[in-house]
């Protein structure tokens, strides 16, 4: 049987591909485990400086949860699908959003519900211009659970958020990126070819400056001004004694292009 995730790399950067095209790349349990387990060890490998997340096939990034998969679950009751689905895909939404090396998302298709939520949580998006994204879930019954309801609001604004949410109706590529849900919307045939050359631009810069941008970023976005301006600070005071940032200063007056080491 195929492994629902497939994992291959590319230099410095690592690919993961959601990997059930037959049912849409739908979100099951084993999918969600496998993916945390590689980011895992990508996370551990210095030599893998940035992730890029795609789906399997032409038709979708993926089409949300695994419904049937989960159905179980739910008829067991609220304990055990709080334990089993709503913590299992807050958890991965989580790891993706905090992840320290940087994750795009190279959404090839539909990414509806959870498909959309990862979209939410990754730092980076690009869209093929056949993409479209949907809050599907309310069309089952129930709000988004791994993290949809909170994470879509703070990034595209409340009342469009509140449209997708309670219309469960998609929306394209275009509003996605207008919205400021993904960063860019790229011809379908070029969407790999431009993941990885934004990718490339990225790793070349310092792996501690990288983490600290998201990390920076990530942390403060949520919190008042004061205390986003403090987190800001103590990341910037924690890169001041490496090698990349001293290289960095040497470079820019010497007028060179900097080697960074991640140290």
């Amino acid at each position: 049987m195929s492994k629902t995730v497939l994992f291959e790399t590319n230099g410095p950067v690592a690919q993961l591909t959601l990997n059930r095209p037959e049912k849409l790349n739908a979100l099951n349990y084993e999918l969600i485990d496998l993916l945390m387990d590689h980011l895992e060890e990508i996370e551990r490998r210095d030599d893998l400086r940035g992730v890029i997340l795609t789906g399997a096939g032409e038709k979708a990034f993926s089409s949300g949860a695994d419904i049937a998969g989960f159905e179980p679950d739910v008829r067991a009751g609220p304990d055990v699908a709080l334990r089993e689905i709503v913590r299992r895909g807050q958890a991965m939404t989580a790891r993706i959003e905090t992840f320290p090396k940087p994750i795009l998302v190279a959404v090839n298709g539909l990414a509806y519900g959870g498909g959309s939520e990862i979209t939410e949580a990754a730092p980076l998006a690009l869209a093929s211009d056949r993409a479209s994204f949907c809050k599907a879930e309310i069309r089952l019954g129930f709000a988004p659970p791994f993290g949809g309801s909170q994470r879509l609001p703070r990034l595209i604004g409340r009342k469009r958020a509140m449209r997708m949410l309670l219309s469960g109706e998609p929306i394209s590529a275009e509003a996605a990126r207008d919205y400021g849900l993904v960063n860019e919307v790229v011809p379908h045939n070029r969407l790999m070819e431009e993941a990885y050359a934004l990718m490339e631009r990225i790793t070349a810069h310092s792996p501690l400056a990288v983490a600290a941008c998201l990390g920076s970023a990530t942390r403060g976005i949520n919190v008042p001004i004061d205390e986003g301006l403090a987190i800001e600070g103590g990341y910037f005071a924690r890169m001041v004694p490496t090698h990349d940032m001293k290289e960095g200063v040497a470079a820019f007056l010497e007028k060179r292009e900097p080697q960074f080491e991640g140290r």
